[in-house]
């Protein structure tokens, strides 16, 4: 590489510039006090470790975005962390080791092989929060309102919530008796939504009319809030399990209109996004402004039996990067007061009574008079200057 290429990221990796960072950490510190005003405890969890630590319960999926390295000391493989949830779940299960509900956040960058979408970036700023030990519809409701607590922090608007419930999906298969490969071959169908090919692998498949009727169905309830009522008509002579999940579905949604009652609600039954990952219900939270989901998450009981306790968890993140690029709040870096070179004890008081009252007080380092290139540079709009022998602040022109 040229001395003149020094300058250039590799795709999908960038830096963050003053302005563009002073929003994003403002954004992050005001979330993180959401969180803990609700009572979720902030942890900060290792950029590396042990590959099996990082892939535990997750998909082939976060296999691919994991980047791989060997451990010079050890000799083992490590991977650099594309998602915090495992690292978490380790925290609850073998660090804390608490009987009762644990409310974890986190925020923190992450690092993908490729990115995720068009224009994403390959090293998100991650923050968000889980709750483990609570298998109830409370924990999902608490943190798809916390969720959207968060969005109205970022003043993100005109939200949309999906929700969605992968246990219909694999209840129906599990009671259709499909092997590994037509599961697949059938949830890919259903994520792309093919429906004349869904139609014929279920003709071919499934020979219980009703099933194959609900799984058909199924793969079509996508819509506004009136979807959840057709979906009740659809299962209501459904197994068991379907019903129970459905019923779960409901009460969850309930809660939701109940304590967002602003937020469009909306549904999606063949939204499998985690099937492998998730066990339960599924959310997602998109606005017009956006392509793709802003926020989004789940519930993955069990996800800690590896390290020695499987516990009901359900969690959420979103890309702190995403929200301070759609945030309508006017967050800009304050003005400073520019100081002189020098000085005596009184203009040093001075200084620190003002960066003490909240103030950005930069001292110039050249003596004599400032020029006009070097207040627009430091971002200036006042100045330190002596008058009657006193210290005093004044306007710049």
């Amino acid at each position: 590489m040229s001395s003149a290429d020094r300058w250039l990221l590799p795709e999908g990796v960038e830096e963050i510039l003053p302005d563009e960072a002073y929003v994003l950490e403002s954004l992050r510190r005001e979330i993180l006090d959401v969180y803990a005003s609700w009572g979720y405890q902030l942890v900060i969890t290792p950029f590396v470790e042990f590959l099996e630590a990082l892939l535990v319960g997750t998909s082939h999926d976060l296999d691919l975005h994991t980047f791989k390295v060997t451990d010079q000391l050890s000799g083992r493989m490590m991977g650099i962390r594309a998602d915090m949830t495992p690292q978490v779940a380790r925290i609850d299960a073998h660090c804390l080791n608490r009987e009762g509900p644990v409310r974890l956040c986190y925020a923190d960058s992450v690092l993908h092989t490729r990115p995720r979408g068009l224009l994403t970036s390959r090293v998100p700023f991650r923050i968000g929060a889980e709750l483990f030990g609570h298998s109830g519809v409370e924990a999902d409701v608490e943190l798809i309102s916390l969720m959207i607590a968060t969005l109205r922090q970022a003043d993100i608007r005109n939200i949309h919530l999906v929700l969605g419930h992968v246990g219909i999906f694999r209840s129906l298969v599990a009671e259709a008796q499909l092997d590994d490969e037509t599961e697949a071959t059938l949830f890919d169908l259903v994520q792309r939504k093919v429906y004349g090919e869904i139609d014929v692998l279920l003709q071919r498949v499934v020979t219980d009319q009703d099933l194959r009727n609900m799984l058909y169905q199924l793969s079509r309830l996508s819509g506004d809030a009136e979807t959840l009522d057709q979906a009740v008509r659809v299962f209501g002579a459904a197994p068991p399990a379907v019903r129970r999940e459905l019923q779960e579905l409901e009460a969850i949604a309930n809660g939701v209109r109940s304590r967002a009652p602003d937020v469009v609600l909306c549904f999606d039954l063949c939204e499998l996004r985690g099937y492998e990952y998730h066990t339960g219900i599924v959310f997602g939270a998109y606005t017009p402004e956006n392509g793709r989901a802003v926020a989004k998450g789940g519930r993955y009981d069990d996800i800690g039996e590896v390290f020695g306790r499987a516990r009901p968890a359900s969690g959420f993140d979103c890309d702190l990067k995403v929200l301070a690029r759609l945030t309508h709040r006017n967050l800009k870096r304050p003005k400073g007061i520019l100081a002189p070179a020098g000085g005596d004890g009184q203009l040093q008081s001075l200084i620190e009574e003002l960066r003490s009252q909240g103030e950005i007080v930069i001292t110039s380092l050249t003596a004599g008079d400032v020029g006009a290139t070097e207040t627009r540079e430091l971002d200036c709009d006042r100045y330190i200057t002596r008058q009657s022998g006193q210290w005093v602040m004044e306007k710049l022109d």
